[in-house]
């Protein structure tokens, strides 16, 4: 039909069909986010442009074997992402499929944020030095060479095992990529600077020595004191109470605006 021809209501719904249709494939896609379904997902695109490229050139025989995987693949796709389908139809159920996103993310922060702060009161309670960075906008890939690749899930269990004393990782810091331990026993810069407390050691100056060349968050835990600080934009925050860790961390985290306790007297050492 001509778009001539068409009515208000025609363009209306057409656009509301697109739009549909392009929501829930986002919403697919990111149901599959993260799962190893997202590789399968490119081995299909691959195939299909494969498909195009092998007619274009007429190459029959492959084009021949493409279209028939194409053709008979749609068996395959359901039985490779069963899981994901029926993660997807029990959503679906339970009307929760459109909302999925924002519910996850929110799951995830709290996550992240409870295994940093159950293994740092672990570790401060028991004066277990601790040096961990949690990598931001900028990245830290030149400071992850420099330890040993985890790539593991981030849990209290792991942070605390790390730094137990006398281990063969815990001399260093564990630097963080959103939900992951990507590294430990990681190297970071030492800060020159003269306003340093000399009562602070090395965890304390390489803190403030990444905060000075990068927007990363860094956390140290003293093991002669057991007092939890925090390194960020070249500033050192010491000795903060649980509750004012846990505030910065998901304040922090989530982007929003720093915290007054970044502010408050008593807090901030020159740095």
């Amino acid at each position: 039909m001509p778009f001539a021809d068409l009515s208000i209501m025609d363009y209306l719904s057409r656009i509301v069909d697109i739009f549909l249709v392009w929501y829930v494939i986002y919403k697919l896609l990111m149901i599959i986010r993260g799962t190893k379904a997202v590789q399968l997902l490119k081995g299909i695109f691959v195939i299909i442009i494969a498909r195009f490229v092998s007619e274009y050139l007429n190459l029959h025989t492959l084009s021949w074997i493409l279209e028939n995987a194409i053709t008979w693949g749609f068996l395959g796709i359901i039985i490779i992402f069963q899981p994901e389908l029926r993660r997807a139809l029990e959503q679906l159920g339970r009307g929760s499929i459109f909302t999925r996103g924002g519910i996850q993310e929110e799951e995830e922060l709290q996550q992240r944020v409870t295994a940093i702060t159950d293994a740092i009161s672990y570790m401060a309670k028991r004066r277990i030095g601790a040096l961990i960075s949690i990598e931001r906008e900028t990245g830290m890939g030149d400071y992850i060479e420099t330890g040993i690749p985890l790539h593991s899930n981030l849990t209290s269990q792991l942070l605390i095992n790390i730094f137990i004393p006398n281990t063969p990782l815990h001399d260093g810091a564990v630097i963080i990529q959103k939900n992951q331990i990507a590294a430990a026993a990681c190297y970071l810069p030492l800060s020159e600077s003269p306003f340093i407390s000399k009562e602070l050691g090395t965890r304390h100056r390489a803190a403030v020595g990444i905060s000075e060349v990068t927007d990363a968050l860094t956390i140290i835990v003293s093991e002669e004191t057991g007092h939890v600080s925090v390194s960020q934009h070249g500033e050192l925050f010491r000795d903060l109470s649980p509750e004012e860790f846990k505030e910065l961390l998901e304040k922090e985290w989530t982007k929003q605006t720093s915290s007054s306790l970044w502010k408050r007297k008593g807090k901030k050492q020159d740095g």
